[in-house]
C-alpha cells in the first residue's frame, strides 16, 4: 500500500497496491508499523520540489509519497549488518513498506544508501535502533514518532536565532502559533531574557495558544496593529503572504530577519516579497544547522543537548496532546486532506498505521 499524491495537486491522492519485489543483495526490507502526521509533513508536499522532499521516496511520473517519521520493522535483508526483527525509527514514507539499499551500519543504526539519496540531507537517510525511552513523560513512542521530529527543528531554529543574538531584535514573532512546530520554537525561546515571544494565529485557536503559556503575547491573524514596537524577526511557520505583509507593513525596517520554516497556509503562498519592506525572506534548512552544530560542538555533544531539551518539553507536551489513532490508507488519505485544508483540531496528534482499518 502507498499513499500518491499528485504533486500538480495536492488533494488529488490515490492508493497504489503492488506485489512486494524481490530484494537485491545489500538491501533490506523495512515494514512500517505507524507514524505520525502533522502540518509539518504538509510543509514537505507543499515544498516537495524546492526542498527536494519529493526525490526521498521516488513514485510514478507526476506522482509523490509523502515523507513521514515512524517506527519500522525490518522484515526481511540481505545485508549481514542488518538482521530481520530490529525495530528502528526515521524518515518513512506513507506506506506500508520501505525497500532501502544498506549503507553505513553502525551500533546506533543504519543509513539508505540508495543512489537516488546520495545527494539528500544525511540526517533523513539514517535509520535508528528503537530503545525503550525510560525518560518521564517521553517514554510513549507515539509522543515521540509525532513530536520529536518538530521539537528537533524548534531546537535548531532556538539555537540558530540564539547564535545570532537574535539578530538584534528584542521580539520573536512566530505565525501559525498553534502548531507544534510553532509551539516547540515558543517553548525554547520563552526562557530566554531579553526576548518577548509572540505567538500569531488564527482567531479560533487564541484561547489555546494562550493558555500553553509559552507566548508573552498571543495575536489573531489581521490585528497586525497589535504587535508590539521595537525591532523584531520574523518565524513564518504559516507561508502566508497576506501574514507576511501584515508583520512587514508593521516593523518595516526594524524587522531584522524573516526566517521561512512552514506551510500550514500553503494555499496563500504567494509571491509579493520583492514589494515588502524589511528584509528578504530565507528558508531555514535544518539539516544545515545539524551540520553547522555537529562540526563546531560534536555530534555527541548535540545528540546530549538535544535530549536534555527533549526530556523537559516531552512532559509538558504530555499534558496538552491528545494522541489520536487510526489505520487503514482511508484513514491516513482522510486525515492528510484535513491537515491540508488546516482543519485539524491543534490539540490533537495523528498517529496513523499502514495496516489494518478503523
Amino acid at each position: 500500500m502507498d499513499l500518491h499524491v499528485n504533486r500538480k495537486d495536492l488533494h488529488d491522492t490515490r492508493v497504489v497496491d503492488r506485489p512486494p519485489a524481490p530484494l537485491e543483495p545489500g538491501q533490506a526490507r523495512l515494514r512500517v508499523a505507524a507514524f505520525g502526521l502533522s502540518a509539518n509533513n504538509i510543509t514537505y508536499a507543499v515544498m516537495g520540489d524546492l526542498m527536494q522532499y519529493w526525490d526521498f521516496f521516488p513514485a510514478d511520473e507526476g506522482w509523490g509519497r509523502v515523507p513521514v517519521w515512524g517506527y519500522a520493522e525490518v522484515v526481511e535483508s540481505r545485508h549481514d549488518g542488518v538482521a530481520p526483527g530490529t525495530r528502528v525509527f526515521g524518515f518513512l514514507p506513507m506506506s506500508d513498506e520501505l525497500v532501502i539499499t544498506v549503507g553505513k551500519v553502525d551500533a546506533g543504526g543504519f543509513t539508505d544508501g540508495a543512489e537516488h539519496r546520495t545527494h539528500l540531507a544525511g540526517a533523513y537517510n539514517r535509520y535508528l535502533i528503537a530503545e525503550p525511552d525510560v525518560e518521564p513523560g517521553s517514554a510513549g513512542e507515539d509522543r515521540r514518532m509525532l513530536l520529536f521530529p518538530l521539537f528537533f527543528t524548534s531546537f535548531l531554529v532556538d539555537d540558530f536565532l540564539a547564535d545570532n543574538g537574535w539578530f538584534g531584535a528584542g521580539t520573536v514573532v512566530i505565525s501559525s502559533a498553534s502548531a507544534k512546530t510553532a509551539l516547540g520554537v515558543a517553548y525554547q525561546v520563552a526562557p530566554r531574557e531579553g526576548v518577548e515571544v509572540v505567538g500569531l494565529t488564527s482567531p479560533g485557536n487564541v484561547e489555546f495558544t494562550r493558555s500553553l503559556g509559552v507566548y508573552d503575547l498571543v495575536v489573531p491573524y489581521g490585528s497586525y496593529a497589535e504587535l508590539p514596537s521595537g525591532t523584531a524577526v520574523y518565524v513564518d511557520v504559516s507561508g502566508s503572504d497576506a501574514v507576511r505583509v501584515g508583520v512587514h507593513e508593521h516593523y518595516r525596517d526594524d524587522l531584522r530577519h524573516d526566517m521561512i520554516l512552514g506551510g500550514t497556509h500553503w494555499e496563500a503562498i504567494g509571491g509579493r516579497t520583492a514589494e515588502l519592506p524589511g528584509p528578504k525572506p530565507a528558508f531555514f534548512f535544518a539539516p544545515g544547522q545539524i551540520a553547522t552544530r555537529s562540526a563546531e560542538w560534536g555530534q555527541d555533544v548535540l545528540d546530549r543537548a538535544l535530549e536534555e531539551a527533549w526530556a523537559r518539553y516531552a512532559p509538558w507536551a504530555a499534558g496538552w496532546i491528545e494522541l489520536r489513532h487510526a489505520a487503514g490508507p482511508e484513514a491516513i488519505a482522510r486525515t492528510y486532506l484535513e491537515l491540508l485544508d488546516n482543519q485539524a483540531d491543534p490539540r490533537v496528534g495523528h498517529i496513523l498505521a499502514p495496516s489494518g482499518t478503523d
